[in-house]
């Protein structure tokens, strides 16, 4: 766990701090080849913003790990991973496609060789850099039908993370249709970098935690971490 002072929540700097400790990690962990997975998130364009070239940088591969939301296209995973290529002097690859998907739609479109080619290479990746959501935020960011914000609600979700909700005992009590790297996935992935941050995160930290894998490092901020120890 790698803590910065403040709270991201009422100060804009700490959360350019959290991306520049994300920055700062992701560097250390890099071979020279590697294919980086990178959701989006404001925090994510903030780490982006905090990238510089390193030698072989031109070796590495960045990767939305999931389809895009209906969020300002800065934001958008798709938008960050070739940020933070250009940053980098580095390839990339997109993935055009909505994170959100109908079972029908899933089955179609996961059949288009170019849609099955940047998913394999997706799933590839030996490193995922992800945010952690409030799940009632992320809920209403995908325009949640009201027969699945029902199951979220009654469910008790607090947290979000790649599609998966879960209550603050880290059960997964929702699960929608996305395009991009599944929760399952992650346990071939080499590291994985969580970065969240605030008062208002410590609840879905706490509960995505206790699901995520044990190469997990979370990057976030004091106000979190304060309330995350008192319980």
């Amino acid at each position: 766990v790698i803590v910065i002072p403040g709270n991201s929540d009422l100060y804009p700097w700490v959360k350019s701090e959290l991306g520049k400790a994300g920055a700062k990690r992701m560097k250390k962990l890099l071979t020279g080849d590697n294919i980086i997975a990178v959701t989006g998130g404001t925090t994510m364009a903030v780490l982006a913003d905090r990238l510089k070239p390193v030698p072989n940088s031109k070796d590495l591969l960045f990767v939305p790990a999931r389809g895009g939301l209906d969020e300002y296209v800065q934001n958008q995973a798709n938008t960050i991973a070739a940020k933070m290529a250009e940053k980098m002097n580095s390839s990339y690859r997109m993935l055009y496609i909505p994170d959100q998907i109908s079972d029908e739609s899933y089955l179609t479109i996961m059949n288009e060789p170019s849609i099955k080619e940047v998913i394999s290479l997706v799933k590839q990746s030996d490193i995922v850099i992800h945010g952690i959501g409030d799940a009632a935020r992320m809920a209403n960011r995908r325009n949640t039908s009201e027969a699945d914000m029902k199951k979220i609600k009654d469910g008790k979700a607090v947290g979000e993370a790649f599609g998966f909700y879960f209550n603050e005992h880290g059960e997964i009590v929702h699960k929608v249709q996305t395009v991009g790297i599944q929760l399952e996935n992650l346990g071939d992935v080499k590291d994985i970098i969580a970065i969240a941050g605030g008062t208002s995160k410590a609840k879905a930290i706490r509960a995505y935690m206790k699901s995520a894998p044990d190469n997990t490092i979370l990057i976030t901020d004091e106000a979190a971490a304060t309330t995350l120890l008192k319980g």
